[in-house]
C-alpha cells in the first residue's frame, strides 16, 4: 500500500508533537499534585501544631476530661476535612481520640500511623515533616493525609507532681492528625481534565496546522512536479511548473523548468539532426543518379548552341535550356554538398577578417539591389575556434538572404560582432526586409523549406545550421512581419584569446 510523503511527515510531526505535549503535560500534572500535597500537608501540620498548643496546659496539668472534650471537638470538625485527631504514647497505645472506640487500643508499629517515624530509625523529633506524612486509604476507600507530631518531654513535665516523667525520657508520645484528601483529589481531577483536554488541543490544533503546511509547501508542489513529469514524459516538453516561494522545492520546479527547456532544444536538435539525415541519403542518391544526365545535357546544349550560332530563335531556346541545367546543377551540387558535409577543419581564426572577405563577395549583388551595408565590428574581439571557409560559406548564405529579403526597392542591412556569453563570440545579422511569418519561423531551417517561392532551393539555412552545430555553436533567428529579420550565429572561442582590430567604417 502506497503511503504519501505528506501523510507520513504529519503523522511523524504528529506523534512527535503528541509524545512532547504529554510528558509536558504528565510533568506539569505531577508537579501541580505534589504542590497541592505539599500544602495539604503544611496545612496539617499546622493543624497539629495548634491542637498541641491548645492542649499543653491540659496536658500538663493532667486534665483528661478538657483533653477529651477539646479532642472530641476539634475531630468533629469534618466540614472542614479532619477525619480524626488522637494521641497515643512511645509505645503506640492511644490514650486520647476524637473516635471513642479507639480509646486504650494499641498500634501496630509497622501499620499506617507508626511506620513512617520507625522506618527511618531516626528520632521522631529530628524528622522532616514530609517524612512525618503518609496518605493511606481508609475502609470505605477515601484518601487520607496522615500527619504525626511529636510531644517531646520538657522540664516542666519531669518536675511535676501529677505525673512526674523521667528527665531522660526524651519523647512522652505523639499526636497524630488525619485530614480527609477529598478536596485535593477532586481538585486533581479537574486540573487533570484542564490539562488533558488542553493537551488534546494543543495537538489537534499543531497537527492541523502541519497539515496546512504540509499541504501547501510539499503535497501540492510534490503533486504539481509530478503532474510535470507524467507530461513530460508523454512527449509535452514544453510544461511548465508555477515556481512560488524560495524554498527547496521551488528551486526544484525552476530547475524543472530549465531542464523542459534544455529538453525540448535538445529535440528540436535532434529532430532537426535526424531530417538532415533523411534528406542527405535521399539528396546523395539523388544526385549521384542525376548529375551525370545533367553534364551530358549541358554538353550538348553547349555544342548546340555553338552550331546554332545563325538561328536566333533557336540560340534563345538552346540558352533557356544551357540556363537551366546550369541552375540544376547547381542545385544538384547543393544537395551533394547537404549530403556529404565537409567536417570543419577548426583553427583559430579572426572572425572580423572571414566577414570582410564574405561582404567582399556580395557586395556588388548588394549594390545592385540598392543595399546599404553596415558593419560594427567590435575591437578586442576574442579568436574564435572554427573552419574559416565554411564560416564564410555560412556568412554569404546570410548576406543573400538578407538581400534576398528586401528586395529590389532598396534597404539596409547590419552586421555587428562582439562577445559572447559562456566563451562565445557571436555574428549578428540584421535587415530591414519583409519579415518572416510566426508561423514559418520555426521551419526556415529545415530541407526544402523556403519562403522564396520559386526563387530558392530552400537548402541554404539548412547547410548553414548543419555547419554551424558541426562547430558546436549555434544560429537563431527572430522576426517580425514587415520590421525585418535578425540573425544571431554564435561560435565557441580559443580559450584567453585577444585580436584587437579597429571598427570597420560604414560601407554604403
Amino acid at each position: 500500500m502506497r503511503t504519501r510523503i505528506g501523510t507520513r511527515l504529519i503523522f511523524g510531526a504528529g506523534l512527535a508533537t503528541a509524545l512532547v505535549i504529554g510528558g509536558m503535560a504528565v510533568a506539569v500534572l505531577r508537579s501541580h499534585t505534589a504542590q497541592l500535597l505539599a500544602e495539604r500537608t503544611r496545612s496539617a501540620d499546622q493543624l497539629s501544631e495548634t491542637i498541641r498548643s491548645s492542649t499543653h496546659f491540659d496536658m500538663l496539668e493532667n486534665r483528661r476530661e478538657n483533653l477529651h472534650r477539646q479532642i472530641r471537638s476539634v475531630g468533629g470538625l469534618q466540614e472542614q476535612g479532619i477525619r480524626k485527631v488522637r494521641v497515643f504514647n512511645k509505645e503506640g497505645k492511644i490514650m486520647f481520640s476524637s473516635a471513642a472506640e479507639e480509646i486504650g487500643t494499641s498500634l501496630d508499629i509497622r501499620g499506617e500511623a507508626c511506620y513512617a517515624c520507625h522506618a527511618e530509625g531516626r528520632p521522631l523529633e529530628r524528622l522532616e515533616i514530609q517524612a512525618r506524612a503518609r496518605t493511606f486509604r481508609t475502609a470505605d476507600g477515601a484518601r487520607v493525609l496522615g500527619v504525626i507530631a511529636p510531644i517531646p518531654n520538657e522540664p516542666s513535665c519531669s518536675t511535676a507532681a501529677c505525673h512526674a516523667h523521667s528527665a531522660k525520657q526524651s519523647l512522652l508520645g505523639v499526636l497524630d492528625v488525619n485530614v480527609s484528601l477529598d478536596e485535593v483529589d477532586r481538585e486533581i481531577a479537574h486540573s487533570r481534565m484542564v490539562i488533558v483536554s488542553s493537551a488534546i488541543l494543543a495537538i489537534l490544533a499543531g497537527s492541523s496546522m502541519l497539515w496546512w503546511l504540509n499541504r501547501r509547501l510539499v503535497v501540492r508542489p510534490v503533486a504539481a512536479l509530478v503532474e510535470g513529469t507524467r507530461r513530460v514524459s508523454e512527449g509535452d516538453l514544453g510544461s511548465t511548473i508555477p515556481v512560488n516561494g524560495r524554498h527547496e522545492l521551488s528551486q526544484l520546479a525552476a530547475a524543472f523548468n530549465e531542464m523542459t527547456g534544455k529538453l525540448a532544444d535538445t529535440h528540436r536538435q535532434l529532430a532537426q539532426a535526424d531530417k538532415l539525415a533523411s534528406v542527405g541519403r535521399l539528396a546523395a542518391g539523388i544526385a549521384h543518379e542525376i548529375n551525370n544526365p545533367l553534364t551530358g545535357v549541358l554538353s550538348y546544349a553547349s555544342l548546340l548552341r555553338k552550331r546554332m550560332e545563325h538561328d536566333a530563335s533557336a540560340c534563345e531556346d538552346l540558352d533557356v535550356i544551357v540556363r537551366e541545367t546550369v541552375r540544376c546543377r547547381g542545385i544538384i551540387r547543393g544537395l551533394l554538398d547537404f549530403a556529404r558535409p565537409a567536417a570543419p577543419a577548426r583553427k583559430p581564426m579572426d572572425l572580423n577578417d572571414v566577414i570582410r572577405k564574405s561582404v567582399s563577395v556580395v557586395m556588388t549583388q548588394l549594390s545592385l539591389n540598392h543595399v546599404d551595408l553596415s558593419l560594427d565590428l567590435a575591437q578586442d574581439l576574442p579568436t574564435a575556434h572554427a573552419d574559416a571557409n565554411q564560416i564564410e560559406q555560412v556568412i554569404v548564405n546570410l548576406l543573400l538572404n538578407a538581400a534576398d529579403a528586401i528586395g529590389t526597392e532598396g534597404g539596409t542591412i547590419r552586421a555587428t560582432t562582439r562577445p559572447g556569453p559562456s566563451d562565445s563570440i557571436e555574428f549578428l545579422l540584421q535587415d530591414s526586409g519583409y519579415g518572416i511569418p510566426a508561423e514559418d519561423l520555426p521551419r526556415i531551417f529545415e530541407p526544402f523549406f523556403t519562403t522564396k517561392g520559386n526563387h530558392g532551393t530552400g537548402l541554404g539555412l539548412a547547410v548553414s545550421w548543419g555547419i554551424v552545430e558541426a562547430h558546436g555553436g549555434s544560429l537563431e533567428a527572430q522576426s517580425e512581419p514587415g520590421q525585418g529579420t535578425c540573425f544571431t550565429l554564435r561560435l565557441p572561442t580559443v580559450p584567453g584569446s585577444e585580436i584587437g582590430k579597429p571598427i570597420i567604417p560604414t560601407l554604403t
